[in-house]
């Protein structure tokens, strides 16, 4: 199994764990405090980033780096992966009418990939010799 293909099965299930945290916030907000799902999920996509990086820092990337660097770099990378699952939310449930629940898996496969790349090659990368 290559380093990059283990690195992302941890990445997997680090996200599944963050999903359980995002998702039932989700619901939460949804089916208890009456929120609009597309804020909703939004809460939910700011609690699983905090979930994410905690334990893609020390279990996924295993990084080194000072966190005031790759925190830094972290949130660039969650706040456009929250602006895409804004966007992937509301044109699934707002422009295709989708179940917001359906709508929500969909998006967070799709903004899986882009955090994936921009955390291995960005947030957690270290160059040789460093």
């Amino acid at each position: 199994m290559t380093d990059l293909f283990r690195q992302f099965v941890r990445f997997f299930g680090v996200g599944c764990v963050s999903a359980i945290g995002h998702y039932g916030l989700l619901i939460l907000l949804v089916q208890v405090a009456r929120i609009d799902a597309v804020p909703a999920s939004a809460a939910g996509a700011l609690l699983g980033a905090w979930i994410n990086y905690s334990l893609n820092y020390r279990f996924t990337f295993r990084s080194n780096k000072r966190h005031v660097e790759s925190v830094t770099k972290f949130a660039v990378v969650a706040v456009i992966g929250l602006l895409l699952n804004t966007l992937f939310m509301w044109i699934g449930v707002d422009l295709l009418h989708l179940y917001y629940l359906l709508a929500q898996v969909i998006t967070t496969g799709l903004v899986m990939v882009w955090s994936f790349l921009a955390n291995r090659f960005w947030t957690f990368h270290v160059a040789d010799g460093k």
